[in-house]
């Protein structure tokens, strides 16, 4: 059995009998269609591409609710597409995880067409070109991490590589914001067609990060008469280009080798996983859980994608709004850091391991529900107390999610200002609370001052995960690292509350054993 798709073809009995749901449609067609009326590229080439949107439009297909496929663009990391997508005719297998530890096995033929961002690469270049200027085009979608959409620098300056493309001009772009840029350019060229550009990356108010980035160059290029001040026109005109705040949440760890023994255990071939030369792990299957949401802004100048069919909110901006705060803020991404935190600490490998142990499920569980939950807006969509729930009760705790603690500490430094500095400043703002009455986000914070020393409660050096702040931070006394105001969000001295988290952090740095003793103390209080 081959995922491909004369393998399917050839094995679809083989398929079926082994408990995998196939696509529904015919792929030369949807492909075929695809390419003369493309509606929707996605640039992320990533697992929770593969898992999430792939899946949903995998399901709009199958129902008949739409007649073309997905078009994806990787920008970082080539290798993606050329060792993983294109042998594997760009199909891929979903394998959900679900707590009683059945899996449903999907293929995904969604996805019909797989590019790179590559300007050297002139097929695939001009492909984009050609589907920028398409007038069927309503939505370009991106997964490609926070990190993607910095054009300017820790003083606001412009990156060198986006001076050299704003000085080069929209034909001669290299960096990756930079040739998004230039696609839309040849867009509004070709007779300033409407489009949505949706960041459905896991960070607060995504789409105005895109929109800063797109409007970087077109400022840039407008006052270095690299153009006439039509395209900032353009991509500031609402009716002509959107970008939509979005909310994403799905977990997809790894491709882990569990999955894949399963897997080849059906009679599957050639599964082995690729590491590519930027240190990227893929495998022709995503593993992820069942549990997923995705709201986005209603705000789509060309018409949107029937998404609401299969699951996704429509709605409002300030919605939109409510939802991500509920999220990043309280009901997940909080817990999940400090998860990561004390988990490297403590020595766990899988956050469900760490959900099995006492202390840190009471901490998750109280800082959910103490801490967070009082500074939660109910958004109308979706219920703060059944999503935290679900999160606490369902999710976590899943163990058949391979998912790491290590993981999900990469980027923390990113991460703290939203997921823990808006309820500090709540907590500051808010008449009938006080940050005096925080308890366990200054543990957490405290936690953080300590995974920072690299070494675990045994007393055992451990690897940090990569972050980009690490080369700054790291030898750093703990009250420097607090002094960073950027990267908690605020000023954590103006009323005491940074001397109380390294209070903290001198009581989890006082030795082995330290960090379960006062995480034990703490929690229990």
């Amino acid at each position: 059995m081959l995922l491909s798709d004369s393998g399917i073809k050839d094995s679809r009995s083989d398929f079926l009998d082994k408990g995998y749901s196939l696509p529904e449609y015919d792929r030369d067609a949807v492909r075929e269609a695809t390419k003369a009326s493309p509606e929707w590229i996605h640039f992320g080439a990533g697992n929770i591409f593969r898992a999430y949107q792939g899946n949903l439009m995998q399901r709009l297909l199958n129902a008949g609710d739409i007649k073309t496929g997905l078009i994806v663009c990787e920008g970082y990391d080539y290798e993606i597409i050329e060792k993983m997508y294109r042998p594997h005719d760009n199909l891929s297998i979903l394998a959900t995880l679900k707590a009683d530890g059945t899996a449903d096995k999907v293929v995904v033929g969604s996805i019909v067409k797989s590019l790179v961002l590559d300007r050297e690469c002139s097929a695939d270049f001009s492909r984009l070109i050609d589907i920028f200027t398409s007038d069927s085009l309503k939505m370009a979608s991106f997964t490609i991490t926070e990190k993607g959409y910095v054009v300017y620098d820790g003083d606001g300056r412009p990156l060198p590589s986006t001076e050299a493309d704003i000085k080069a001009g929209p034909d001669k772009t290299l960096s990756y914001i930079g040739r998004i840029a230039s696609l839309l350019y040849a867009r509004y060229r070709s007779g300033a067609k409407p489009i949505a550009m949706v960041s459905m990356d896991n960070c607060s108010h995504n789409g105005d990060k895109l929109k800063e980035a797109i409007l970087c160059f077109a400022k840039g290029w407008k006052e270095s008469d690299a153009d006439d001040g039509g395209f900032l026109s353009y991509c500031t005109d609402g009716n002509k280009v959107s970008f939509p705040w979005s909310m994403i949440d799905k977990i997809t760890p790894r491709p882990d080798a569990k999955i894949e023994a399963m897997l080849a255990a059906d009679g599957i071939e050639g599964l082995e996983p690729v590491i590519t030369s930027k240190s990227t792990y893929v495998a022709p299957f995503v593993n992820a859980e069942e549990t997923e949401y995705l709201v986005i802004e209603d705000d789509f100048p060309n018409g949107r994608i029937p998404l609401d069919k299969v699951g996704v909110i429509y709605t409002d901006r300030e919605t939109v709004d409510k939802v991500e705060k509920m999220k990043v803020c309280t009901c997940l991404n909080p817990l999940h850091t400090a998860l990561a935190i004390f988990g490297c600490l403590l020595g766990f490998t899988t956050i469900h391991d760490e959900m099995e142990d006492e202390d840190l499920r009471t901490l998750v569980y109280k800082l959910g529900h103490e801490e967070g939950m009082k500074t939660v807006v109910d958004p109308g969509v979706l219920s703060p107390e059944e999503f935290l729930d679900n999160v606490l009760i369902k999710r976590l705790p899943n163990p058949f999610m391979p998912d790491t603690p290590q993981r999900i500490a990469c980027d923390t430094s990113q991460k703290l200002p939203i997921r823990f500095g808006e309820t500090i400043k709540a907590y500051r703002a808010r008449t009938e609370l006080s940050a005096d009455k925080l308890r366990l986000i200054p543990l957490v914070l405290a936690g953080y001052l300590r995974y920072l020393k690299g070494i675990d409660d045994k007393g055992n050096a451990f690897e940090l995960s990569p972050d980009p702040m690490l080369d700054k931070l790291v030898g750093l006394s703990a009250r420097e690292v607090l002094g960073h105001e950027e990267i908690f969000g605020t000023d954590l001295f103006t009323d005491g509350l940074g001397e109380r988290i390294l209070a903290l952090y001198e009581q989890l740095d006082a030795g082995r054993g330290a960090v379960r003793e006062t995480l034990h103390k703490m929690v229990n209080m």
